[in-house]
């Protein structure tokens, strides 16, 4: 079977165990690394992929070929993403301005429009698509003026000089009480995905009782992540909900694309279906 993941420390750590045939009865998986934009674009043209993680953004378009895996994905609180820009300030200081987003249908840019919607008089400016990677780097040069950034970004932000304008996940789960739906797993209808399910679950629990086994296999696809910073990732986005979205879980999701149906940033669908 083919399996597509991000190579970031999460996914590495979650799929280790299911990627290495670790997980009694699941069958072999080919392997795709590829960041969630590219996995987004990848959703929307390419139904050849038997699971793959997405964000949750992009799922109304994967329906109904796809269906959502309640496990595996990155949820959580205290783990959104974030505005920079080199001078901080607030949103205010964004009307107008450039800025420089990781995905057109990632969660955080869904987040971002939600938010800047209510909080920046006038709207942004222009929208910079780019791999998140680069981000930072382009508001430190000044080729944008403020970036949208995700995962190890959080904990690294400060060695480019750059300041903090927003917290999203802060202001979602303020705004809504819940836990923020970033990144999800989705299968073909096709397949047994009771079965899916289940292979997921049990990589993630051999992830968290062998802790140590999957080391070299996350440092090997963390980009030169230092290895701190890599289990910080780690300790952030594989929680509770990774093993199991439960009912606060599907709450966040339906919730963030009820949202977004009603600004008709996303196409209509029925949320009940999920489960």
């Amino acid at each position: 079977m083919t399996i597509a993941y991000s190579p970031c420390p999460n996914d590495t750590f979650t799929f280790h165990a299911l990627a290495h045939g670790l997980v009694p009865g699941a069958p072999s998986f080919d392997v795709a690394y590829a960041d969630i934009d590219i996995t987004n674009g990848l959703a929307a043209t390419d139904d050849s992929l038997d699971i793959m993680k997405i964000s949750y953004a992009a799922l109304p378009w994967m329906l109904p070929s796809y269906k959502l895996v309640p496990c595996g994905g990155a949820l959580g609180r205290g783990c959104g993403p974030l505005v920079l820009s080199k001078k901080g300030g607030d949103a205010a200081g964004l009307s107008g301005k450039r800025v420089a987003v990781p995905s057109e249908r990632s969660t955080a840019y869904l987040l971002f429009r939600l938010w800047a919607a209510k909080n920046v008089p006038g709207g942004v400016g222009e929208i910079v698509v780019m791999p998140f990677h680069e981000i930072m780097p382009a508001v430190q040069a000044g080729s944008i003026d403020a970036g949208l950034v995700i995962h190890e970004a959080r904990f690294t932000y400060q060695n480019y000089g750059l300041s903090q304008v927003a917290d999203l996940g802060s202001w979602w789960e303020s705004d809504t009480g819940l836990p923020i739906p970033l990144g999800a797993i989705i299968a073909k209808r096709s397949l047994n995905l009771e079965a899916v399910r289940e292979w997921i679950r049990q990589s993630v629990r051999y992830a968290w009782e062998h802790p140590d086994v999957s080391r070299e296999y996350v440092m090997a696809h963390a980009q030169e992540m230092d290895p701190s910073v890599a289990q910080s990732h780690i300790d952030l986005y594989v929680n509770e909900f990774t093993a199991d979205l439960g009912d606060d879980g599907f709450a966040a999701v339906t919730t963030l694309l009820q949202r977004a149906m009603d600004e008709n940033l996303v196409p209509r669908m029925d949320l009940a279906s999920l489960r």
